[in-house]
């Protein structure tokens, strides 16, 4: 008979009242020392094991939870720490000026985690630097948790191939040689946490799932090198977030155990197990559960999978486990959280996920009686919730039966647009505009929380927003910013916003999830149809516009990145879930432009993050994304001038869709790439408005204008100057006021100055 064992692949940080955000900020504050910063860490790292070892969970991993970031702790671990912070002698300090900068050095760039809504710091290559273990951090983390929990736990590594595939700087005849210097650190580690008497290691590797068969047997070789290396030491060679392609590849590596996705994989996984088999030596780490949503397991459903899937392999055995990282998903169900019984009765989270594998693990081993129980409990749950979200937006059927072709479409060409919007908005060369938020102080988030509680009216809350709004219109034209922005001092995130005011959403009151560093957002959850309900901004957008002769932007989320940064439904296809939202926003943007706003930014900052990891189902998803911008923003006239805005991509393979959006303006993260992107702009011009953004808002570093303009000077030389705007990386909710100001007062100086320039090259 199969042994079955349960395994967590990773489990959140952040705690389930955020306890992990808040010492981070208390620490970057000041506010804490760095001994009690770095022992509330612990407690909140010994924390995280215990939940999953009170879920009866076999396998737990450790060196998951992080300071900041995995990767970033990847690449600390093996000094790739690039020259500029050669000069913070201090460990912890070089650790964060990586991550968030320091007065004289930017900050690593930080990108998306797959296609995920994580943000990981990218580690940077650098050609003759010395790497080397500076610290062996899942060492540290299996001997504490060993010594504290007395429990034997499995040390998580992100893969050599995927390290490097996720890094930057190097050309692609680098890899060998990065490969032959790194290999050897990982023999380094594992033969420590072998010494040290650890049975199994996690070793991730994601960027395998898109892997050819010659990468895949490039790959062979380094692991074949470190286990005859390190032959005490169990790997678990874990992929995740789809299918393997080269799965023959990989279930022939020298490893003693092979994670698999069977939830994104779309089917192939287990095609690929049937049609090959699957080494009956090697344990099947087998992911059975959506590690990425947060919905009830129908548990008969996986436990059939499970069965089935074992009989296929034939192993001696399996691991059941979440098809990847549990960091996606919230921390567990608050005992406070306020949601209507059949909906909340339907979600699961971390904490729930795994006592669902246990479930599982018991029906597999005691036979499905055994759980008859919670199979049928399950089963009415997510009946409760079909009907429960089967009661919104009969309407919307009918509505999207009567688009037509027109209704994803500008009536008139960009070119014509340009000329039009030129006359009737009057700007200056090189426009100044920020993304749209500004700080969102202590004051702000209480006043929020007042209102919230009811210890406001909403006329005393209106008034503080008001207030606020007129104080940053005030900075703005001082600063002599050329198109403004009303704030968004209203707006908790730039998502959960419109998902309240919208139908077919429902908001939790504490399930957070780490998108960057400190930075934790709640996504909504879309349970059924959407409905435009009445005007969700039109009413803050013309007061601020009402203050000032400068033209006032009209703020949106796009239906994309509200899509991709939802918990969505899983009973309809995604696109069909972004053309309900496109159709509820393309009525926000015909209600502001009926009242007036002439400039309306529809931000998709999540489109490319919605990428399939494959590059072969690219298309399909590109398409309906670019028509579900079109939707949302095509009904206008030729006078409005659409924005969006877009952050943390690889913009080089989205472009024919950026074009495709139609947009007049976009403005695009740049600064911390440092410069990646002209060089694809010098060889693939793009012709409509563009802003590129100067300097980075993640940083509390404020960069001088000198700094800013050699930014646009350097934009200028591969991007029209008559269609080229001048703005922010992203929001700038996050920074502190002093520092906003200070930062903005160089990039209008900046600008200022770029036009100078070019007026005497004229």
């Amino acid at each position: 008979m199969t042994n079955v064992k349960t395994s967590s692949l990773g489990f959140p940080r952040i705690g389930l009242n955020r306890e992990w955000k808040k010492s981070l900020e208390a620490y970057w504050k000041g506010n804490t020392d760095r001994e009690t910063f770095l022992k509330e860490m612990d407690e909140q790292f010994l924390a995280a094991l215990q939940t999953q070892l009170d879920q009866q969970i076999d396998i737990i991993p450790v060196s998951d939870f992080t300071l900041y970031d995995h990767v970033l702790d990847t690449a600390v671990m093996f000094n790739w720490i690039p020259k500029r912070f050669k000069d913070v002698h201090d460990p912890l300090d070089t650790y964060f000026a990586m991550a968030r900068g320091t007065k004289d050095a930017v900050s690593c760039e930080m990108t998306k985690w797959f296609n995920t809504n994580y943000h990981y710091i990218v580690p940077e290559f650098e050609k003759g630097a010395q790497y080397r273990v500076t610290r062996n951090k899942p060492l540290e983390d299996y001997k504490r948790a060993k010594a504290a929990l007395g429990t034997e736990t499995k040390p998580v590594i992100l893969g050599l191939y995927t390290f490097v595939a996720l890094a930057k700087g190097y050309e692609q005849q680098d890899i060998k040689d990065i490969y032959s210097q790194m290999t050897p650190l990982y023999i380094q580690v594992l033969k420590e946490l072998e010494q040290e008497g650890g049975k199994w290691v996690q070793i991730d590797e994601p960027a395998l799932v898109t892997a050819s068969h010659e990468e895949a047997a490039a790959v062979k070789e380094i692991y074949q090198t470190i286990t005859e290396e390190v032959p005490g030491v169990n790997i678990l060679l874990q992929t995740y977030f789809d299918s393997v392609d080269a799965y023959e590849e990989l279930i022939s590596f020298p490893v003693a155990g092979i994670g698999l996705d069977f939830v994104h994989d779309k089917g192939k996984n287990f095609e690929h197990l049937k049609a090959h088999g699957f080494p009956k030596g090697k344990v099947l780490a087998a992911g059975i559960l959506d590690g990425r949503n947060i919905w009830k397991a129908n548990l008969e459903e996986r436990l059939n999978l499970t069965l089935e899937l074992i009989q296929s392999a034939g192993v001696d055995e399996v691991w059941i486990q979440p098809s990847n990282s549990l960091l996606h998903v919230p921390v567990a169900k608050h005992p406070d959280e306020q949601l209507a019984d059949d909906l909340l009765n339907g979600l699961s989270f971390a904490k729930e996920k795994l006592l669902e594998l246990t479930l599982l693990k018991n029906g597999l081993v005691s036979g499905k009686a055994a759980i008859q129980t919670e199979i049928d409990e399950a089963h009415g749950h997510l009946q409760a919730l079909k009907q429960y979200g089967a009661a919104t937006n009969s309407a919307f059927a009918e509505e999207i039966d009567k688009l037509t072709e027109e209704d994803f479409k500008r009536s008139t060409t960009f070119e014509e647009r340009l000329r039009i919007q030129n006359e009737s908005l009057g700007l200056p060369l090189l426009p100044t505009t920020t993304i749209g938020s500004f700080p969102q102080t202590a004051e702000v988030r209480s006043a929020r929380q007042k209102w919230r509680k009811k210890e406001w009216s909403d006329e005393q809350y209106e008034a503080f927003i008001q207030k606020e709004t007129k104080k940053w219109i005030d900075i703005q034209e001082d600063l002599g910013l050329d198109v403004l922005v009303h704030g968004e001092f209203e707006r908790t995130d730039m998502v959960e916003y419109f998902g309240e005011k919208l139908g077919g959403f429902a908001f939790t009151k504490y399930a957070w999830v780490q998108s960057y560093g400190s930075r934790c957002v709640r996504p909504p959850v879309i349970y059924g149809d959407v409905e435009f309900k009445e005007p969700m901004t039109v009413k803050e957008t013309v007061y601020a516009q009402s203050l000032t002769s400068k033209k006032v932007k009209g703020m949106l989320t796009g239906p994309v990145t509200i899509l991709n940064w939802s918990f969505a439904r899983y009973d309809l296809p995604r696109k069909e879930i972004a053309f309900q939202i496109a159709q509820a926003l393309r009525k926000e943007v015909e209600a502001l432009e009926k009242a007036g706003i002439q400039i309306i930014q529809v931000d998709e900052p999540a489109l490319r993050e919605g990428l399939p990891l494959k590059e072969r189902d690219w298309d399909e998803y590109l398409k309906w994304a670019a028509e579900a911008f079109r939707l949302s923003t095509s009904s206008v006239e030729d006078t409005t001038q659409i924005h969006t805005h877009m952050c943390y991509s690889n913009f080089e393979d989205i472009v024919d869709t950026i074009e495709d959006l139609d947009a007049d303006v976009i403005t695009i993260e740049h600064s911390r790439s440092h410069g990646g992107f002209l060089d694809y702009l010098e060889q693939h011009p793009y012709l409509k408005g563009l802003g590129l953004g100067v300097y980075d808002i993640h940083s509390p570093r404020v960069p001088s204008s000198d700094e800013m303009l050699t930014i646009i000077e350097d934009a200028l030389k591969v991007c029209p100057a008559d269609r080229f705007w001048v703005n922010p990386d992203c929001g700038l909710k996050t920074r502190q006021p002093e520092e906003t100001i200070a930062a903005l007062k160089h990039m209008v100086e900046a600008a200022k100055q770029a036009r100078g320039k070019l007026a005497q090259t004229v």
